[in-house]
């Protein structure tokens, strides 16, 4: 496998703007107004914010992007396959070493909530709110027998957090991937994406698998990730959105998403009882749909019947994608959608009302994407035609009287790196 280096970049995203700290209604839809791939501005930020904290200047910066799941949802707990891409959109950790073992934690999205901590007494359930994140990334480091001493850490982000778009994920990525090179270890991409998983599963409690920290530290700019869950296999897959006269865009529905509430976790003991009553130690080992039949329990039967299709729809989005045909993906986002609304029932009105509207409008395919329960959908459509399905799902949200939608239009872009 081919890992970028830490110093690569990632594309630009042409859009109103970033994700940002911003209140609803400002600009379109509330987008922020962070532009572009992050950068030299992003650093400085991140810089200053650190400097507004700590009183000096940080050792190093570096940023971890969000990422969109463009298909294989709750697969990846299942060992299946995922198709994500990152955005170029994420988080900026800005760190410097420290002599006293603390573990300093300021975010300038969470200003009334600092947290330090001394880095022995680091425990599952020891740290709770947004510091869990980056705390559960500097337990899972240690917990890995990689030393590392005292830290101070500033967060800075333009990825807006319940949007689906794996902010916790970036987070822990980027918390991880200071802490490990400004200590001066080494530490393979695919390994620390297993240790930042670690932090999310075990010091946060949230039992997901470990899609979001691959796309996070593995993407490469131009490209999908095909990751194979069971064997931790990648494979680069393209997806030239400009070349193809396409864009993707990424609606915001408004609704937040908390994979902590507990319907996350339920969905993964569904699907681990329904491979046990197929006689199977994970989903995927069936690849026959009709399998799911034979399941008594309708619940179950939803459940397992998704996963099994799920995983048929990634390798033939895959199989499409190698072969240029970018548009030929469309259906099978939409198939996805009905899965996951009709069979794995996380959908939401938001995201039913979004995807139908941007269809109607002329959208080659849209689905929700993420975990579910809220965040956001995406839409594939052919680039002159994007505004008609913006102002199409503008204005069926209007009629049912819920918060305007945001918008952003997703280039794939690169995985973690320092920024300076």
């Amino acid at each position: 496998m081919d890992v970028r280096p830490a110093h690569g970049r990632g594309q630009g995203i042409a859009d109103e703007g970033g994700w940002g700290r911003v209140k609803a209604g400002e600009g379109e839809g509330g987008w922020g107004r962070v532009s572009g791939a992050a950068g030299p501005g992003a650093a400085d930020q991140a810089a200053e914010f650190f400097g507004e904290s700590y009183g000096a200047e940080p050792e190093g910066v570096w940023h971890a992007p969000g990422r969109v799941n463009l298909i294989g949802e709750h697969t990846d707990y299942n060992e299946g396959f995922v198709l994500p891409f990152a955005l170029s959109q994420g988080v900026r950790a800005a760190a410097s070493r420290r002599e006293d073992g603390m573990l300093g934690l300021r975010s300038r999205q969470a200003p009334d909530a600092p947290a330090t901590m001394p880095l022995r007494t680091l425990a599952p359930g020891s740290v709770t709110g947004w510091a869990a994140y980056p705390a559960g990334a500097a337990w899972a480091v240690t917990e890995a027998g990689l030393p590392i001493g005292g830290t101070s850490i500033a967060i800075d982000a333009d990825l807006e957090r319940g949007a689906a778009l794996s902010s916790s994920a970036a987070l822990e990525c980027a918390t991880a991937l200071a802490l490990t090179e400004l200590h001066g270890l080494s530490v393979p991409r695919p390994e620390l994406a297993a240790i930042a998983c670690r932090a999310e599963n075990e010091f946060a409690g949230i039992p997901t698998g470990i899609m979001d920290q691959s796309a996070s530290l593995l993407c490469q700019a131009g490209h999908a990730l095909l990751l194979d869950c069971r064997s931790g296999k990648t494979r680069d897959v393209p997806l030239d959105l400009p070349a193809a006269g396409l864009v993707l865009l990424v609606i915001d529905t408004r609704l937040r998403h908390a994979l902590s509430d507990g319907r996350y976790a339920a969905r993964r003991r569904a699907c681990e009882e329904a491979a046990r009553v197929l006689g199977v130690r994970v989903l995927r080992d069936v690849t026959d749909p009709g399998a799911a039949d034979s399941i008594a329990d309708p619940v179950l039967r939803r459940r397992a019947r998704h996963v099994i299709t799920e995983n048929s729809r990634v390798l033939a989005t895959v199989s499409l994608l190698q072969a240029g045909d970018i548009a030929g993906c469309g259906p099978l986002l939409s198939a996805s959608h009905r899965s996951l609304r009709d069979d794995f029932e996380i959908s939401w009105p938001q995201a039913d009302t979004a995807v139908d509207a941007a269809v109607a409008a002329g959208a080659l395919g849209a689905r929700m994407t993420g975990g579910g329960f809220g965040g956001s959908i995406i839409a594939l459509a052919e680039a002159r035609g994007s505004m008609d399905v913006r102002a199409s799902v503008r204005d069926a949200f209007a009629r049912q009287g819920w918060p305007g939608p945001g918008f952003l239009e997703a280039l794939p872009s690169a995985g973690a790196w320092r920024l300076r």
